[in-house]
């Protein structure tokens, strides 16, 4: 019996909780896979793949990245591409996420945004019908960055016809009106809702500007894994600030969202309105209605920077 040919899976986020639990069930498949990873720790991030003591079949390679530095999301994008050679990026996932407020702090590297919206915007795979790509970046601080990688990326992902998963939340309900973004993602500003809400609103408006932009090269889903407690995305939770109980009614286990996330890697179901792109972690497309503010797209054309004026205004080698 022949041997499938091997798949590339781009991703960041994949050190711990959702996203190494993703890669973790893909490494137990018969399908090879060659993973690429951006790990702010790699020497950690390699310690944890090295016990999983996977099949040869697949390959792992762990590369720097700090999602709330874009010059080192240049750079990671880089390496990638150096790695991939020849190869296409089947999947890209974009899997990194941090929930962390504005609070009184200033922005990364003295930028004027937040870590959260530079980490999960401006940052950002699953499995798909070939050729798809999976770029999931887990967005620890930031939407900024992920919204940078795919400009990084965006020759190779055209050439591969990739898939791109943006790991999105139903969180993104809270959000009932745009006029304040702006003032809500600046370093040291506060909000009553918190951050995490307004950035992967954010991230939501930059897969649709994607999915036009790259309509009829790659497929781009954004999804929800569901409510995981069990991840480290609340680590910067004050104290007495509401996180969800691992009882919670709703509440689902790692392994529980992981595969809600691979869902978005498998379906070929894609409704035929294009802009219904959100899989929801009970498996259903949600209906426009939900998220109908994030397909506004003079704002997604707003949040959306071209990749010369973000490295411009962050102050990022040509």
């Amino acid at each position: 019996m022949a041997v499938p040919a091997a798949k590339t899976i781009v991703a960041t986020g994949c050190t711990s909780g959702l996203g190494f639990e993703l890669v973790k069930q893909l490494l137990a498949e018969a399908q090879p896979y060659h993973f690429i990873l951006g790990a702010r720790d790699i020497n950690t991030a390699q310690a944890a793949y090295d016990k999983i003591q996977y099949d040869s079949k697949h390959t792992v390679t762990i590369l720097p990245v700090e999602l709330s530095d874009l010059q080192t999301v240049k750079s990671f994008a880089h390496q990638t591409l150096e790695t991939l050679g020849q190869r296409p990026i089947d999947y890209l996932l974009l899997n990194a996420g941090i929930a962390r407020d504005a609070d009184d702090r200033p922005g990364p590297n003295g930028s004027q945004w937040c870590d959260s919206y530079i980490i999960n915007h401006l940052c950002q795979c699953p499995e798909c019908p070939p050729p798809v790509c999976l770029l999931q970046l887990l967005i620890a601080d930031e939407p900024q960055a992920q919204h940078y990688l795919i400009h990084l990326l965006r020759a190779k992902l055209e050439f591969s016809h990739s898939r791109i998963v943006v790991v999105s939340s139903g969180a993104i309900r809270r959000v009932k009106e745009t006029s304040g973004l702006e003032d809500q993602l600046k370093a040291g500003a506060c909000t009553e809702t918190g951050l995490y809400p307004t950035t992967k609103f954010i991230q939501l408006l930059g897969a649709h500007w994607w999915r036009r932009e790259l309509m009829g090269k790659c497929t781009v889903v954004a999804t929800s894994p569901g409510l995981i407690p069990g991840t480290g995305i609340g680590r910067f939770a004050k104290p007495g600030q509401p996180y969800p109980s691992p009882n919670h009614p709703d509440a689902k286990s790692v392994p529980d969202g992981a595969r809600s996330i691979l869902a978005a890697f498998t379906r070929d179901d894609l409704p035929e309105d294009p802009e219904r792109i959100f899989l929801t972690s009970w498996g259903e497309w949600w209906p426009k209605d939900v998220y109908s503010l994030a397909l506004d797209r003079e704002l997604q054309n707003k949040w959306c920077p071209t990749k010369e004026d973000i490295e411009k205004v962050e102050g990022i080698a040509a």
